[in-house]
């Protein structure tokens, strides 16, 4: 193989195609203008940064993010191998040390004799075979120059990042250590009463917020809303949402409290914690008056203040065609979440898919059909699948193809899904020799 490959964006989306490639015997060139240039998200030189969250979601199988992890798995992720050696206690959840990930993950690439990494800031389309995985903070210029051809166009919406405090700062005597229905004790959890709640909420959808222009008010990403915009729909909307209460009992009284804000660990060494549910876009200030308010946090530090960004995403349906390759020149691929996927994990998932279509296009070999049976199917089909008003996906049972008979009870009917996505994942490995 004497194509080298081009990807653009050392991100979840660009390592995990990066190394899809370099494992396929394929040369890359990774590109990536950080540490030289950051984006405003941004702070950390190394690849695969995680920004909004330390959280990659469930793993279980009767979760669709559990079932895409599995997934990734079988076809070798790196991101998948860099999360389980960094991971951090949550739960169910999969949660990772953020800077040990991302050392991981660059270590990984730079260290692999078929990967050349530059440094170098990309404003303009490369030269085919490339992908393209610069993810949801594209630098303007080069998404002027995506803009700019023919049949294109570049959305927007907006995604927050929650604050995260430090563990010396909590005040323990006023949180409880508890994961729901005694699944562990990975979180803390901040107990409210009515009155506190009620106090904390009128607080809340009075703080100022950051300014944002006029017209991009309503871009908002309803997978991730900020907690204000969610407390603004109704008194009661946290309680049933990010607050609820419910399988949490509070050692103290022995019952559930009115509500609840859970703390999860940010770092192996336990000493930062994010503050679950709670992106924002308020301004720092005031999310230290209000925040401050929750039992527990009185006396917070705050390490990092939330923080409200642009996210830039294609109009894939009109653009992307199988295993996200541009329609007007396949041996060019999109990866992440300028597609249209939404998520950490189904960043990372869809760079597996357009390295893997890529790497058989170049040896004039057949392209795979993961099917919507699987989740890997699915987000890819969602990219390219014409709607009227085409928006972001994470991974969900929703967008599989149905069961052919009815099975009772939800977590029978999301295990036999399971069962079937991995029993066709596997025969597309087979049927496309798709093993390392």
């Amino acid at each position: 193989m004497t194509n080298r490959v081009t990807v653009v964006g050392a991100g979840l989306a660009g390592s995990e195609a990066a190394w899809q490639l370099a494992s396929r015997g394929i040369p890359v060139l990774l590109l990536d203008m950080k540490p030289g240039k950051t984006s405003p998200a941004h702070t950390h030189a190394g690849f695969a940064e995680l920004v909004c969250s330390n959280s990659l979601k469930a793993m279980e199988l009767t979760n669709a993010s559990g079932l895409l992890k599995e997934e990734m798995r079988r076809l070798n992720s790196l991101v998948l191998r860099a999360a389980e050696a960094t991971r951090v206690p949550a739960g169910g959840a999969l949660a990772v040390d953020r800077e040990a990930f991302s050392e991981y993950v660059t270590r990984s690439l730079k260290e692999h004799a078929l990967v050349q990494f530059e440094e170098r800031l990309v404003s303009e389309i490369p030269e085919a075979p490339a992908i393209l995985a610069t993810g949801p903070l594209t630098d303007p210029a080069l998404t002027q120059a995506l803009t700019d051809l023919p049949g294109m166009k570049a959305l927007h919406f907006f995604d927050a990042a929650a604050p995260i405090v430090t563990a010396e700062s909590i005040d323990m005597e006023k949180v409880f250590r508890a994961s729901r229905y005694d699944r562990g004790a990975d979180y803390l959890n901040c107990p409210m009463s009515e009155e506190e709640y009620n106090s904390f909420y009128d607080a809340l959808i009075s703080a100022e917020l950051a300014p944002v222009h006029a017209f991009e008010k309503k871009l908002v990403f309803e997978g991730c809303l900020a907690v204000e915009i969610l407390a603004a729909r109704g008194r009661q909307t946290l309680a049933f949402g990010p607050l609820k209460p419910v399988g949490l009992i509070d050692p103290r009284t022995g019952k559930e409290p009115w509500a609840v804000v859970q703390l999860r660990q940010e770092n192996a060494q336990g000493t930062l914690y994010n503050l679950v549910g709670f992106q924002t876009r308020l301004k720092w200030g005031e999310q230290k008056r209000v925040f401050s308010m929750i039992p527990g946090l009185e006396n917070a530090e705050f390490a990092r203040y939330g923080v409200m960004h642009r996210n830039t995403y294609l109009n894939s349906p009109d653009v992307l065609g199988k295993n996200f390759a541009w329609k007007d020149n396949p041996l060019i691929r999109f990866a992440g979440q300028l597609t249209g996927v939404e998520g950490y994990m189904e960043s990372a998932a869809s760079g597996i898919v357009a390295a893997i279509g890529l790497a058989r296009a170049l040896r004039g070999l057949e392209e795979p059909d993961f099917t919507a049976q699987t989740v890997l199917g699915a987000l890819e089909r969602h990219v390219r699948t014409r709607c009227a008003d085409f928006q972001p996906m994470n991974a969900n049972f929703g967008i599989l193809d149905k069961l052919d008979a009815r099975v009772k009870g939800k977590r029978n009917r999301y295990l036999k899904l399971s069962e079937r996505a991995l029993e066709t994942l596997e025969q597309v490995i087979d049927r496309y020799e798709l093993r390392d």
